[in-house]
């Protein structure tokens, strides 16, 4: 924070057209930090997601007849549990409690920002974050299994709500019908076993308690699949429509947000924090995912074959230099030229001949 605010304090010249008549104190910047509250910068983010949301969205289509394929994921950010209470495991010996924050996202296979951000401690289990989404009916939503919640499940299959997610190892069920089987064969992706099984599962209260002197059971579907590389995969589903193929390729997409959350691990000081408090790293969480937003959309905007890291790191270089950024990006002219009437040996880039 003391070097942020010093650099800051360097900048002064550059830093009218923020508004700002000086550079701020530490002191004042860890106080915002810590006063500040954190669901104002959550709101800001979604109020941008809401407005670039059409200019993000791209006209692909997967030849699947839902009204939109989500995909949902979390990344743990670490921390020392002094932060969040009751976070962590006790080490051994003298080491201390490690914690964090857990980042659970939905977003739209077609697009590369968070639709639904939910920040939680790292102990809370992520099938919650399931009972939070709000879904139409026809969509498809695409998971792995740390999501398994056979009561969710089935709440989904009640309203027309589709899922593909993997099964666990330890899953009991029984089978009801085999469609399909295969033999495995190196260096083909091919399906393997197509079938409807049944599980059961305790239906929960309003409040979430497991009625255990209650059963129901649930069929789904399962799908065993060998990609190309010999990778073996047994999905779980309750669309009994699309292909097994078609299975296979939507659990693939899901590989879209986990280069989301490598581009924000990658890309922003997310290792360390500038504030000690819960509201200052919930702050930082919601600012890397609203730069990671606006630099998604630069990079379209100019319309850059770049990749993220460079557009990342020309952003972080000219942050304060008086250029445009779309035209930064869009321009590989690397000729320089001196500038006329300026001082001996100062140099300046050379946009367009100009």
């Amino acid at each position: 924070m003391n070097e942020t605010c010093e650099g800051l304090r360097a900048l002064a010249g550059k830093l009218n057209h923020l508004g700002l008549e000086k550079a701020p104190a530490k002191s004042t910047a860890g106080d915002g930090l810590r006063n500040r509250d954190n669901r104002f910068l959550e709101s800001l983010y979604f109020e941008l997601v809401h407005k670039y949301q059409s200019f993000l969205s791209d006209s692909r289509t997967y030849g699947l007849t839902f009204k939109e394929v989500l995909l949902i994921d979390s990344t743990t950010i670490r921390l020392f549990s002094d932060v969040l209470k009751g976070v962590g495991r006790n080490p051994k010996g003298d080491g201390k409690k490690k914690g964090g924050l857990k980042v659970h996202m939905l977003i739209n296979a077609v697009q590369s920002v968070g639709r639904f951000v939910k920040v939680t401690a790292a102990n809370v289990h992520d099938k919650n974050f399931l009972k939070k989404l709000e879904l139409i009916s026809h969509s498809m939503i695409v998971f792995d299994k740390a999501y398994n919640y056979y009561h969710q499940f089935a709440l989904w299959t009640n309203h027309h709500v589709y899922f593909v997610t993997r099964i666990k190892k330890n899953a009991v069920y029984t089978v009801i019908e085999t469609h399909k089987t295969g033999y495995r064969k190196k260096g083909v992706a091919k399906v393997l076993k197509d079938q409807t099984i049944e599980l059961e599962y305790y239906p929960e209260n309003e409040d979430g308690e497991k009625q255990y002197k209650i059963k129901k059971s649930l069929r789904l579907r399962e799908v065993a699949y060998q990609d190309e590389k010999n990778r073996y995969f047994e999905f779980l589903t309750n669309n009994f429509e699309i292909t097994a193929e078609e299975v296979a390729f939507l659990y693939k997409k899901r590989w879209g947000i986990e280069l989301l959350f490598k581009k924000m691990k990658q890309n922003f000081q997310l290792h360390y924090f500038y504030g000690e408090n819960e509201n200052a790293i919930r702050t930082q969480v919601w600012c890397t995912l609203i730069a990671q937003l606006l630099m998604t959309v630069i990079q379209k905007k100019a319309q850059t074959k770049k990749a993220f890291s460079v557009v990342a790191s020309l952003v972080r270089i000219h942050l304060i230099s008086m250029l445009e950024l779309t035209e930064l990006l869009r321009n590989t002219n690397r000729n320089f030229k001196k500038q006329i009437g300026g001082s001996p040996g100062q140099l300046k880039l050379n946009w367009n001949g100009v």
